[in-house]
Order: structure tokens, then sequence, then C-alpha cells
């Protein structure tokens, strides 16, 4: 009889141990990101695919109570080779961040619709949206008549609708900016984390010029 209680207390001891071993596993997992095949790294946590709340963001757009005067930003630079975006003021530097590009950034200038690669060229910041998938965005005066007649040489359609944008919902608070940064991932935009894309939605106002350079 002794020894069927020693049993079940050590079944008991060994289920508590399995259950405390499997939580930490699933919070491991679901918080961190691990290297995949191939030396890739692959994001395993639970994604989040509701849309943001943009209702707040529509309103304060509508008035322009979105700006912000003493973070104001006259002047963008992109640089895609660095993968870093500038902003200045009065000539100053007062706003860096690094970004991610388009799947094919890093392959040359844009050409055409669905290349995957983002633009290089002068363009201008030429509308603000509240954007339900990424966060927030800037959308760029792309394309100009120089991408246009370029495409058209070509054969191709230029594209468009090029911004630069927040994060997806899953990563609203930043914690897997690591992962993003480390990775061209749009279809030809420019993201940056959450929080730099709140000061860019605080200082620039529609008809801010950028250059994006190699």
């Amino acid at each position: 009889m002794r020894i069927g209680v020693d049993a079940l207390h050590m079944l008991k001891k060994k289920g508590k141990e399995m259950k405390l071993k499997t939580g930490l596993i699933l919070i491991v997992t679901g918080v961190l990101f691990f290297m995949g095949g191939c030396g890739k790294p692959t994001y395993r946590g639970k994604v989040d695919k509701t849309p943001y709340d943009i209702k707040a963001c529509l309103k304060e757009l509508s008035t322009g109570a979105e700006i912000r005067q003493d973070q104001i930003i006259d002047r963008l630079v992109a640089y895609k080779s660095k993968r870093k975006i500038e902003g200045y003021r009065n000539g100053k530097k007062v706003f860096e961040s690094r970004m991610s590009l388009g799947k094919n950034g890093d392959k040359g200038n844009k050409i055409r619709a669905g290349d995957y690669r983002t633009p290089e060229g002068n363009y201008k910041i030429v509308r603000k949206k509240c954007d339900p998938r990424l966060y927030r965005s800037l959308m760029i005066s792309y394309p100009n008549a120089a991408d246009i007649a370029r495409a058209k040489a070509k054969g191709y359609k230029p594209g468009g609708y090029i911004t630069i944008h927040g994060q997806p919902k899953w990563n609203a608070d930043g914690r897997g900016d690591a992962y993003t940064l480390a990775h061209d991932w749009t279809e030809g935009c420019m993201a940056v984390p959450n929080k730099k894309m709140a000061q860019l939605w605080a200082g620039v106002k529609n008809g801010v010029p950028i250059t994006i350079r190699p």
C-alpha cells in the first residue's frame, strides 16, 4: 500500500514539473524570435490580425491637431543603403530612424509596378493617412515625371502608392522592431517603428520635400 502512495506522489510531482516546463516553453515561444531554417529569422508568436482603431486618428487629422509646432520637420532625406531616414528643421537634423525597404529594395531604383523596389529621387509628402493595417502613413509623390518616362520607355506602368509607414498590429508596441528592422519586407514603401512614425506624424505636413537616395 505504501508503494502505491509513493508512486502516486511521484506521478503528481512529475506532472507538476511537466506543466511548469510546458508553460515556460509557451511563454518563450510566444514572445521571442528564433532562428529558422537556412539562418533566416522567423517570428514565432501570436499574430494580431485585428485592425488599428483609427477613429481618434481621423478626428485629430481632420482638424490638423496632430501637428506639434515644436516637432516640425521641413525636409526628409532617406538613405536606402544605410536603411536610415532623417528629418531636418531649418537645416538642422532633428529626427533619425532606421527603416525597412521593399523586398527588393537593395536591387536598384523602382522601375515598375510590382517590382517590390523602393524608388529613388526627389518627391513630396502629399497625403497623411490613418492606416488600419500599418499604424499611420505618409504618402510620397511617386511617380514623378522621370519615373513615368523611365517606366514608359520600357513598356511598364510605374506603379504608385509609395509611403513611409509604421508597423503591423502584431508589433504595435514595438517589441518586434529588432526583427522587422532586420528585414526588407514592404512592397516598396519605407517602414519605421511606430514610435518614430508618431514623431513624423506630429512633425510633417503635406508638401514637405523628401529625397530618397541609393
